[in-house]
């Protein structure tokens, strides 16, 4: 997966401006050489005419203040850009670039405050740039998105001065700016990169295929002992006199649905992330794979409504709407409605195809609405229904209690765990891939199973 040049956000660059009425101040180097001048006096305590020579050393002090206010380029001369280098995706580090053009005729250092928010950097990002006369300064700062969805950048606070840091002037530059924030782009790159590399491993081995590994016709070739006789090509045989079988391979042009539940349960954090997140980012990666093997993919994610809904396709262009649907999936605060969502793919989806469920369990004394939801997909669908675990019930389940306490608290995981086993074993039992798995192999898990039941040829 290469990156979209499209998914990289826009440089932006504006003409800074005056921060305030007065946008002058004092460098550092200014109260340092009134503090020299304080020497003055010691001497004045004996004579008061050395009161006359601080004074002085003030005045000369106060002028070279004026002079390298003078030859310092104004606001109106510095050109600031924000620049992008890849696209922005949640929990991966990336880098931001400041520009600054000074077309003064002295350089300038300048401590440069870009205005983020928290969902891209928890602290001020705050730089230093230096720009030769006449030529363009830069330098980055890091990012660790920690939320999807669209991130409002605001302006770039300046303050710079000279070599001779007397004097400084501050300056504002308007580059708002909305970023969008997309789920783990390097995890779905590496999985693509993997089945990449296996597929290489295939053709190297001259397309040895195992028994009952596709039935979609591929190729013809002369009949041989092992072979199935349902494969023999009558037609072919009848031409050339001798039994002729037929190739297969596994299925391509086939539909997979990834329903994302972004209910009260995804809300959850395991880490520094969110259940939802995993899904998000399991379902990119899962798209990603399904499309490099020629199948169509769809996207439902709901919460009391549905908030995203994409027809099953493939192609660029719908991969790109595929991302930026996922990023604007928001986990809510109540219970969603899972039979809706259901009845929305029966609606759209006539044709057999995989569904993949990314769901979460709620621990009820009644059978969850969603287990009632996926039992209505499996007569006409494959149902991969996976249901993220939490692993702190698993730790306190295994654990061993140590007070009173922690013995009702073990009993209680207990329960849950294996209540939600016998969930799960309900859904094998009617024919359903039911599986509960830990958030952080989400993506690997789920594309074992999708080529395994390509393998298979489930669908």
């Amino acid at each position: 997966m290469s990156i979209n040049p499209q998914l990289v956000p826009a440089t932006v660059s504006n003409r800074a401006f005056p921060a305030t009425r007065w946008p002058a101040a004092f460098g550092a180097r200014f109260y340092t050489l009134l503090i020299v001048g304080l020497a003055w006096i010691g001497p004045g305590w004996i004579d008061r005419r050395f009161l006359f020579g601080m004074v002085l050393w003030d005045a000369l002090v106060v002028a070279a203040w004026l002079y390298d206010l003078r030859q310092m380029p104004r606001p109106g001369a510095l050109f600031v850009s924000r620049v992008w280098r890849a696209p922005v995706s949640l929990d991966c580090a990336g880098t931001v670039t400041v520009k600054i053009l000074n077309r003064g005729r002295v350089g300038i250092r300048a401590s440069v405050t870009d205005d983020l928010p928290v969902q891209l950097r928890r602290t001020p990002a705050e730089i230093e740039v230096k720009a030769a006369p006449g030529k363009e300064g830069e330098a980055s700062y890091y990012i660790h998105p920690r939320e999807r969805g669209d991130a409002q950048l605001a302006g770039v606070f300046v303050r710079y001065q000279t070599a001779l840091h007397i004097a400084e002037r501050w300056a504002t530059v308007k580059l708002d700016q909305t970023v969008r924030v997309y789920p783990n782009l390097e995890e779905a790159k590496k999985h693509t990169i993997f089945l990449l590399r296996s597929r290489q491993v295939e053709q190297e081995r001259r397309l040895q295929r195992r028994r009952g590994l596709g039935r979609e016709f591929e190729s013809l070739r002369d009949w041989r002992d092992g072979d199935e006789l349902r494969d023999i090509c009558w037609t072919a045989t009848a031409r050339r006199a001798k039994l002729i079988t037929k190739i297969h391979r596994v299925e391509r042009s086939q539909s997979v649905w990834i329903v994302v539940d972004a209910g009260r349960l995804l809300r959850a954090r395991v880490g520094t992330l969110s259940k939802l997140d995993y899904a998000v980012n399991a379902a990119l990666t899962l798209a990603h794979v399904a499309m490099f093997s020629g199948d169509k993919v769809g996207l439902l994610a709901y919460g009391r409504k549905p908030q995203q809904h994409l027809n099953a396709a493939r192609g660029s262009g719908h991969m790109r709407d595929f991302m930026e649907r996922l990023a604007m999936v928001k986990a809510e605060a109540v219970e969603a409605d899972h039979f809706r969502a259901a009845q929305m793919l029966l609606r759209d989806q006539k044709r057999r195809s995989l569904i993949v469920w990314l769901t979460d369990l709620a621990e009820t004394a009644m059978t969850p609405e969603v287990i009632d939801s996926a039992y209505q997909m499996m007569p006409r669908h494959v149902v991969l229904f996976a249901a993220l675990a939490q692993p702190e019930l698993g730790e306190l389940a295994e654990s061993a209690p140590q007070t009173v306490e922690d013995l009702y608290r073990h009993v209680a995981a207990q329960e849950m765990v294996q209540r939600r086993d016998l969930l799960l074993a309900r859904l094998r039992s009617r024919g359903a891939l039911a599986l509960e798995l830990a958030p952080g192999k989400l993506s690997t898990e789920l594309v074992n199973h999708y080529l395994d039941v390509k393998e298979r040829s489930l669908i």
